[in-house]
């Protein structure tokens, strides 16, 4: 089946009006552990179906250590590694705000924006919509560095060590944007920040409009000033930031997670000033439902979120894991191809 293409896609996002049916991107979200981890077995299995958006990873700091085109090319300050045995949420790469040298050390050696380590691959558009994507934005960025608990405390104790780190983040951001847009003319940017939990909201909304609403509002006015869209993933219940995401420019939103949020309420609040790019469960369905069961979830979100005007793309909820099956894919993509088409007024 022919892929959608940029202007599609483009339309679509910007409330211009819907395609002839709903873009797919499942394939983003679907690993080699679906396959027996061989990278050639699943593209073969892929080829079935469209993935109507492209997408290129930045090849972003390593954690610890930096990459072979850069050896400085990472996060941790100088002489601090991973600790063994600890989860990536218990790790501390800063220990401590007040240990000053500590911290002017993280400082003197922040990643540089213009690493070769950045730009390594060369990326050629073939029709479709460009996504260039990197994970860990702000908030997460924040507790890879200092720890859950940590990073949870810092808003109150720490606020000014949360303004300089998120500052300097939002500049490194930005101009890797630039490069990007350079280097491959993408058409938007794909950025992970989960700020919410199963229930509800990470932190309150007077933490999200401090800490965090300025520096989201500058990475969504760089990357319209550079002529793209940005789209911002966050796992869990964010209603609660909707209405600022959408008062400071985010173009796009995933995945609104299933059983977290009110579908049909956030499809009738905000579907016709956010572009929603809705997640297909994978909590329970892809493992543990049966393909009858995707197919009437599949039929579910395509009447919740299909609008004329466009604004809406489906994708997975978040990766794939070796549990899922592959004839709940099958029906998947089986009926989104049926349920995603447009019915002309």
């Amino acid at each position: 089946m022919q892929q959608l293409n940029r202007q599609d896609i483009i339309r679509i996002i910007e409330g211009q009006g819907a395609a002839e049916r709903v873009p797919l991107l499942y394939h983003l979200w679907i690993y080699e552990n679906m396959f027996d981890d061989d990278c050639q077995k699943r593209q073969d299995w892929l080829t079935q179906y469209p993935c109507d958006v492209d997408h290129k990873f930045l090849q972003f700091p390593g954690t610890t250590e930096g990459r072979k085109e850069d050896p400085s090319f990472f996060w941790a300050p100088p002489g601090v590694k991973s600790t063994e045995g600890k989860g990536l949420d218990s790790q501390f790469l800063i220990a401590d705000w007040e240990d000053e040298e500590a911290v002017e050390a993280f400082y003197a050696t922040f990643p540089d924006p213009e690493s070769p380590a950045l730009n390594t691959e060369e990326k050629v558009k073939d029709g479709r919509y460009l996504l260039g994507r990197w994970w860990d934005c702000l908030f997460e960025r924040l507790w890879r560095l200092r720890g859950m608990e940590n990073a949870l405390m810092d808003f109150y104790l720490y606020p000014e060590q949360v303004h300089r780190l998120f500052a300097r983040l939002t500049k490194f951001y930005m101009r890797v944007m630039e490069r990007a847009k350079e280097a491959w003319d993408v058409d938007g940017f794909f950025v992970s920040d989960d700020i919410g939990t199963q229930k509800s909201a990470f932190f309150s909304l007077e933490i999200f409009r401090e800490f965090f609403k300025p520096y989201y509002k500058q990475l969504f006015d760089k990357a319209h000033e550079l002529g793209t869209h940005f789209w911002l993933h966050c796992c869990g219940n964010i209603e609660l930031f909707l209405e600022d995401f959408i008062e400071i420019g985010l173009d796009v939103i995933h995945p609104i997670q299933k059983n977290t949020m009110d579908e049909n309420e956030i499809a009738r609040k905000y579907g016709d000033r956010l572009c929603i790019f809705a997640g297909f469960d994978v909590q329970y369905l892809m493992a543990f439902g049966t393909p009858e069961e995707v197919r009437e979830e599949v039929k579910h979100l395509m009447e919740t979120y299909k609008r004329q005007d466009g604004r809406f793309l489906m994708t997975m909820g978040n990766g794939s894991t070796p549990d899922w099956k592959i004839e709940n894919l099958t029906a998947l993509y089986e009926a989104s191809l049926e349920y995603g088409r447009l019915r002309k007024r």
